[in-house]
């Protein structure tokens, strides 16, 4: 069996990653979504395993001093993390897996996980980030002002990426990052090593003269 893809998908607050993520599994019902875990209470509704895995201090304390996050953050009184055994159970069965996160936790991933694919969803400039995020209504000059600041700083990060989707249309991004898991699944190295599998299991000829 081929193993499957980490898919991670980042980019700066405001630029759609949810969006573009909810509608590339729309699309992808085959793509596995990276559940996180975290330390906080479940919502009405929420289902362990589903929305979240939900944990208690001490046992994300203990995921945290095994090594057995791919990244983790607090936030707000809480932690959220990414389970290594999730990504790596997922893979391990074919199943491509999508990650959608902030970009410090994207290179903390890599830093543990260089092998996944890195995409950098991008604004079409940032004079329309910041029309996203002044849309919402809810932010002070003060807070948009630091948002793109920090927003600048990520994009300067573009290089640590394997690719970069400019998000100017939820299809259209779609699109580009359905191909590019397409064009990663036809990579040679994934039928190099499956073929030096499949070989090491052949007979060598000298072997095969011998009997």
């Amino acid at each position: 069996m081929k193993r499957g893809l980490l898919i991670v998908l980042s980019g700066p607050s405001g630029v759609g990653k949810g969006t573009v993520c909810a509608a590339l599994r729309a699309r992808l019902p085959e793509l596995v979504y990276s559940v996180s875990a975290t330390t906080r209470s479940p919502r009405e509704g929420e289902r362990d395993g589903v929305n979240y895995f939900f944990k208690s201090r001490e046992q994300f304390h203990h995921m945290m001093q095994t090594d057995a996050l791919l990244e983790y953050a607090e936030y707000v009184g809480n932690y959220y993390g990414t389970p290594r055994d999730f990504v790596e159970k997922t893979l391990s069965e074919g199943k491509d897996i999508i990650l959608e996160i902030e970009v410090q936790g994207a290179l903390k991933v890599k830093e543990k996980f260089p092998e996944g694919i890195f995409v950098f969803l991008m604004p079409p400039s940032l004079n329309e980030l910041k029309q996203r995020i002044t849309g919402r209504g809810t932010e002070t000059q003060a807070t948009i002002d630091h948002r793109l600041s920090v927003a600048v700083e990520e994009m300067n990060l573009l290089y640590h990426y394997d690719y970069a989707v400019v998000n100017d249309q939820i299809d259209s991004a779609c699109n580009r990052i359905s191909a590019i898991i397409t064009a990663e699944h036809c990579k040679r190295e994934r039928f190099l090593n499956e073929l030096f599998q499949e070989f090491a299991s052949v007979p060598s000829a000298e072997n095969v003269s011998e009997r």
